[in-house]
């Protein structure tokens, strides 16, 4: 749930109450009293940012010499609270000129009790846009002496549209001679493999970037492959869906500019695209991952001063696709005195710094196998032999065009009504997160 907060408090670090705000007559007005009493004076400020005294719960945070401290009496979202203490703070930088400490305070108080009411109703965050709320609160703060105006070189957007909320990230009369659409698809492979070949743990995390360099004020309509969309989409049709792989996301979020509403009703991504560079979404996939390499070590102990080592690294993506930047770290021994080895593909050498082999392969066809075969020589050590932990063998590769997910975009649909034309670029790229393997 959303904040929720009953009051707000400005303290200096003395503890006396710059400004505070009530929005709910759920606590009473000694609860900064609490605050003192039971935090401040026991210094206890530093050890944790959220503190529970009787039947409320503050969260609090420094600024400078300034303590913003929300008080809830509900089981509140913490996290949301101080993401609107951070979002607050730089908004009264933007009207105070850069400063925010016990002196920008209190020059500006009345300022701050006007924003105060803006960006807070009844406990839940609204608005706290600067440039939304500078549209319709025109007061200038008191700056600092020591603050310079910031520059602010932006054309003012239309006021009706950014007051609504409609497309407060992006300004009309827009004009570009070729209008383009980038949409790359990136997706990260955490993986935990058993020596024989076994998943023990996988999942993939993605995200969904674009680069929009369009006129005017455009929609636009994404389609992918996943399960609940398709399923949606045939029977607003009154269809059966067509066959082909779906999957299913999990831990979908968009960026502001998604339509929710339309989302929740239709689930399909539409959107009036912000200007430039923004990642759309992000979201994981447990189920259904296809892995892009396999890697099947053999590693035998000779006595105490010898080890062979064999590792097969195998690509599982299509033969017309290639890795680039493969790099496969195999521990050795801490004692390593030298090492002999042969690859198939690429070069190998042993980095002590890191007491590890490191072969790198420039480009990695898809559909095919390489090998490194290693002799290690240990050096023999007089004390106790201690077993060697082994640890797991890393992976670091980048493949273009390939999707772990397996994550396609079915269409990407602009509109826009001048009816221009566009030319919408779709790049999918995956690359290693957490890639492990056990020898």
């Amino acid at each position: 749930m959303p904040v929720a907060a009953s009051a707000i408090y400005f303290l200096n670090l003395r503890g006396d109450v710059l400004i505070n705000r009530t929005y709910r007559d759920d606590v009473g007005g000694n609860m900064v009293d609490a605050f003192r009493t039971h935090i401040m004076q026991t210094k206890e400020l530093g050890n944790c940012p959220v503190r529970q005294i009787g039947g409320c719960s503050f969260v609090y945070m420094r600024i400078s010499n300034v303590y913003i401290v929300i008080v809830v009496s509900s089981n509140a979202n913490v996290a949301c609270g101080f993401k609107f203490v951070v979002e607050a703070v730089a908004l009264f930088k933007s009207y105070f000129g850069g400063a925010f400490d016990e002196d920008a305070i209190k020059n500006n108080f009345v300022l701050i009790y006007e924003l105060l009411d803006e960006i807070m109703d009844f406990g839940y965050p609204q608005n706290l846009s600067p440039e939304i709320l500078k549209l319709y609160i025109t007061q200038e703060g008191v700056r600092s002496p020591f603050s310079s105006k910031p520059k602010d070189n932006k054309p003012v957007p239309n006021a009706t549209l950014q007051v609504t909320g409609a497309v407060g990230w992006r300004r009309e009369g827009l004009s570009y001679k070729k209008n383009e659409v980038f949409l790359d698809i990136v997706e990260s492979v955490n993986l935990l493999m058993s020596s024989k070949g076994n998943v023990l743990r996988c999942d993939v995390t993605g995200k969904v970037l674009m680069k929009c360099f369009l006129s005017g004020m455009p929609d636009l309509k994404l389609g992918l492959n996943d399960k609940i969309g398709l399923e949606k989409e045939s029977e607003m049709k009154s269809r059966p869906a067509k066959s082909g792989k779906t999957i299913e996301l999990d831990d979908v979020t968009f960026h502001q500019c998604v339509n929710l509403t339309r989302f929740n009703s239709e689930k399909t991504v539409s959107f009036v695209p912000p200007d430039g560079e923004f990642e759309l979404m992000k979201y994981r996939i447990t189920e259904g991952v296809n892995l892009p390499f396999r890697v099947l070590p053999t590693i035998k102990e000779l006595g105490r001063t010898r080890m062979e080592v064999n590792v097969k690294v195998k690509s599982v993506f299509g033969a017309k696709m290639f890795a680039l930047g493969v790099v496969v770290k195999i521990p050795v021994p801490k004692q390593t005195a030298k090492t002999n080895f042969q690859v198939t593909t690429g070069r190998a050498k042993y980095n002590p710094s890191i007491d590890c082999l490191v072969w790198k392969i420039r480009k990695f066809p898809g559909q095919t196998e390489s090998t490194l075969s290693a002799e290690i020589e240990l050096i023999s050590t007089m004390g106790e032999k201690k077993s060697w932990t082994r640890p797991p063998i890393q992976m670091e590769f980048q493949v273009p065009m390939f999707t772990a997910s397996g994550l396609r975009v079915r269409f990407l649909k602009v509109w826009e009504k001048s009816g221009y034309n566009t030319v919408e670029w779709v790049r999918y790229i995956t690359k290693a997160g957490s890639y492990e393997i056990r020898c």
